[in-house]
């Protein structure tokens, strides 16, 4: 059985995060909050790449490309989120979850469940952001009517 190419994109997504985030706490780059947000560029691949296997397999719908891409980044960001809650619950629970909104974006003391929620929320904000730019930027390849 073949997996539907928003999972297996979304999927890729949640490599590159977790790669790129592991690869950030050995090398001790974790606490630089400006190289977390370059996250974004591994949801723009995956994306990307389903339009492209939309486009090879021959959809040129407009809603149905928007749709699939939402689900690619939504999949991916979902994933990396849970991985982030096992990660966090691995790494000491509550107490790692201190260290990383000492340098984050977070106020308090928040628990791993309200971090993940939170991290969540802005995950799907920019997969909703980053689907609107790239049918933006294949959009001369979509019929509209």
């Amino acid at each position: 059985m073949k997996l539907p190419k928003e999972i297996t994109n979304g999927f890729l997504i949640f490599l590159g995060i977790g790669i790129y985030f592991l690869l950030m706490n050995v090398l001790g780059l974790a606490d630089l909050f400006y190289l977390r947000t370059l996250n974004v560029f591994f949801i723009f691949y995956g994306v990307n790449r389903t339009m492209q296997m939309n486009l090879h397999e021959g959809e040129t719908n407009f809603v149905s490309n928007a749709v699939s891409a939402m689900t690619t980044s939504v999949v991916g960001v979902s994933m990396s989120v849970f991985g982030l809650l096992v990660y966090s619950y691995a790494r000491g629970g509550d107490a790692y979850v201190r260290t990383l909104s000492e340098t984050f974006m977070f106020g308090g003391n928040p628990s791993v469940p309200t971090y993940c929620i939170c991290l969540l929320f802005e995950g799907i904000a920019s997969s909703v952001i980053v689907t609107l730019m790239m049918m933006l930027y294949w959009n001369n390849k979509y019929a509209a009517d």
